[in-house]
């Protein structure tokens, strides 16, 4: 009997510990291949830890290596609040040796810590300071508070502050761009962020040798620019001086290089910080950019210029042609006068630019069909972009199709009123008079500069033929008799340098598309007049404590004998041509 209960004993325990097995191996059938996928899936993502690498946006230099725009990290210094309330290292504590590093008020930051942990006791992200430099970052971080933790972030720094702020643009809070050539050029200077995972312990720490990249950063490219920016910084103080001084709303200068079309200097007042937009913004929205660029005008008198360049190239005029000119001329249908009385003038082509005689240009116009005259417009790169392609340009308008122009915008378009340029495609024309008739790209870019040194994106170099040499040339000898004659003459002389300028005045169109009261006043010139290098074109908006071009002038001269100066161009070595202004 008792060997019998012991068989059944035995043969019971048998049962159990086979029934027992049957289930681990159930279990670990049911774990390594049923759901071992799952399971693994589950147990790399407690353990694997995403990060971002980032990638850094490419930097802006000018034409002689001075870097403009760099990319630096910030970071934002964390706490968790749960934790800080239990450490060793009190929030008091930790506050006060934080508080000397950032200038934070230790209360306020022991006040985040108390509100996140009311809010919810396992709090375990609050902000303690945001972006703060890599300075800063290194000093808090040897503070060694076990609490504290740090986001990096790609940040924008401009070490010339102001300094061509203008033309670079800015970035937004996310490193987005936003304004000027940092937008314009964004995909030269755009980089992209890479992604790389790692496995960590339980208590948080990377395991060593478990990172492992799933996507690369790649880097932005550098951006090359033709502006000089010791010429930029000296334009922008010369420009702002006198534009404060005058009283102007605002203002520009464009210095262009004749034989290249490259932008050396544009300068733009008011201008922005891009360091701190902010304080642009809050009181002038649109001084965020560059009107020489975006803000289309009437050029007036300046545009002289081009209307007897035109005549000349198609054979039409000589500069010693003759007209009469009287203070008033009203041809049916049309009325226009000089900006003051005088008696009839009998003068020569060159007579009426040096005397700005909107009468007079306005009779030699007629000579040239319309559709001539605004086909020449558009040769000579009006009523369109220039190649740079800045962020907001503009294109100016010619006053559509010039058969429906009636009989007064027929002749206000000769003398620059019933159309719309900008200031740099008004320095443009100057610059194709100035290099024998032959425009050249406007260039602002040299090229975006890959890693490896090379360079695409190149302006073309070449150019296009808008009038002859011998008009080009007669158009700058008119012009240096405007300048050695002309009522600014003493004001735009500049010592050792022949000197090729005009003048131009025009009443402001308002919001309503009337002519207000206030005036634009502009200066363009060309030097040395012999064989011109440099175009120095200035405007002003509203200089309601002198509304003539005399609040141009000591712009222009003070501009162009910095240039001159600092190129190191050779004096002229002739006089000026002495052309007849009347007869």
């Amino acid at each position: 009997m008792t060997r019998r209960s012991s068989r059944r004993r035995m043969a019971a325990s048998a049962l159990a510990l086979v029934a027992i097995l049957a289930v681990f191996l159930f279990r670990l059938v049911d774990i390594q291949v049923v759901h071992a996928d799952a399971l693994d899936a589950e147990a790399e993502d407690k353990r694997s830890i995403p990060q971002t690498i980032l990638g850094v946006r490419g930097d802006i230099f000018d034409g002689t290596g001075v870097l403009l725009a760099h990319s630096v990290l910030r970071y934002d210094i964390t706490a968790s609040p749960k934790t800080a309330v239990k450490s060793a290292v009190t929030p008091q504590d930790a506050a006060e040796r934080i508080g000397k590093i950032t200038g934070q008020n230790p209360a306020d930051i022991v006040a985040i810590l108390a509100d996140a942990v009311k809010a919810n006791p396992d709090s375990d992200y609050a902000y303690v300071a945001k972006k703060v430099d890599a300075e800063t970052f290194e000093q808090i971080r040897a503070l060694d508070i076990p609490w504290i933790y740090y986001e990096a972030h790609p940040a924008r720094t401009y070490p010339n502050g102001a300094v061509a702020g203008n033309l670079i643009g800015f970035v937004g809070s996310q490193n987005e761009a936003q304004a000027g050539l940092e937008l314009s050029e964004d995909s030269c200077l755009a980089a992209s962020d890479g992604r790389e995972v790692y496995d960590s312990s339980a208590d948080g720490v990377r395991i060593p040798g478990s990172t492992v990249v799933t996507q690369q950063a790649v880097d932005g490219r550098d951006l090359l620019l033709t502006i000089d920016s010791d010429l930029q910084w000296f334009t922008q103080q010369t420009l702002a001086s006198y534009a404060q001084k005058f009283g102007a709303a605002w203002g520009t200068v464009v210095v262009q290089e004749v034989k290249t079309g490259k932008l050396v200097a544009v300068a733009d007042y008011p201008t922005v910080d891009p360091n701190d937009v902010d304080a642009t913004a809050s009181t002038d929205v649109s001084s965020l950019g560059s009107r020489a660029f975006t803000a289309p005008f009437e050029p007036g008198s300046t545009f002289k210029t081009l209307t007897a360049a035109s005549l000349l190239d198609a054979g039409l005029a000589t500069p010693d042609t003759h007209v009469v000119a009287p203070y008033r001329y009203a041809p049916s249908g049309a009325d226009v006068n000089d900006s003051e009385y005088h008696p009839t003038w009998n003068l020569t082509m060159t007579g009426v630019l040096k005397e700005s005689s909107n009468t007079g240009m306005a009779q030699l116009g007629l000579f040239m069909p319309a559709q001539q005259r605004q086909d020449y417009m558009k040769k000579f790169g009006l009523g369109q972009r220039t190649e740079v392609g800045f962020g907001g340009e503009e294109t100016g308008d010619l006053h559509g199709d010039p058969a429906d122009w009636d009989a007064q915008t027929n002749l206000t378009t000769m003398f620059g009123q019933g159309l719309t340029t900008t200031a740099v495609q008004m320095a443009s024309v100057y610059q194709t008079i100035g290099n024998g008739g032959v425009r050249m790209p406007v260039s602002l870019v040299s090229g975006c500069r890959a890693a490896d040194g090379t360079v695409t994106d190149t302006p073309t170099g070449t150019g296009t033929r808008v009038i002859s040499e011998q008009a080009a040339r007669e158009t700058v000898d008119m012009l240096e008799n405007v300048a050695t004659k002309g009522w600014l003459a003493s004001q735009v002389r500049i010592p050792g340098y022949r000197v090729a300028t005009k003048t131009g005045t025009a009443q402001h169109v308002d919001a309503s598309g009337a002519y207000s009261k206030s005036y634009i006043v502009s200066l363009a010139g060309l030097a040395p007049a012999e064989n011109p290098q440099y175009v120095v074109s200035v405007t002003l908006a509203d200089p309601v404590k002198m509304n003539t071009s005399g609040a141009a002038a000591p712009i222009f001269r003070e501009v162009m004998t910095q240039v001159l100066k600092q190129y190191s161009v050779v004096p002229s070595g002739s006089s000026s041509p002495d052309l007849a202004t009347n007869y």
